[in-house]
């Protein structure tokens, strides 16, 4: 691919902007008839592969969680992600925009990331409904 289709793809699916990789297994949590289906797509139109559900009982390369304010305890299923992946790999947490049902106030998040050991890196826009924040475990300290 020339890297003129490589920016024209970034500009039209987002997944391509987020790390994602061909060949990485991507484990989707939360997953219901209100997400973003052209995000899940782009997702799978970069790594080339299905995107794996939550039977998955290997190791992922990287965890979506679908996550609405009434799914239950934000940081438990956190936890339950960080479980499910190798140390550094990151978990895409996607919540509902301000203002649609399911929205969890931004303070909320940094709280449940905190309390799971996660550190947001990026926020982004997964599309007309719903927006991502990238949460990574801290890197390991080399002595």
């Amino acid at each position: 691919m020339s890297a003129t289709a490589d920016h024209a793809e970034e500009r039209t699916n987002p997944a391509a902007r987020l790390g994602f990789e061909p060949g990485q297994v991507v484990q989707e949590i939360g997953y219901d008839d209100d997400v973003e289906q052209d995000f899940r797509e782009g997702i799978e139109a970069v790594t080339g592969q299905d995107l794996v559900d939550e039977d998955y009982d290997d190791v992922a390369d990287v965890v979506v969680l679908w996550f609405r304010d009434d799914d239950g305890d934000l940081t438990d299923a956190l936890v339950d992600a960080i479980g499910l992946i190798d140390e550094g790999a990151p978990v895409w947490l996607m919540t509902p925009k301000t203002g649609r049902d399911g929205y969890i106030e931004p303070s909320d998040i940094n709280e449940a990331a905190r309390t799971a050991g996660l550190t947001q890196t990026k926020s982004i826009n997964a599309g007309k409904d719903w927006t991502g924040s990238r949460l990574v475990t801290p890197k390991s300290v080399k002595r």
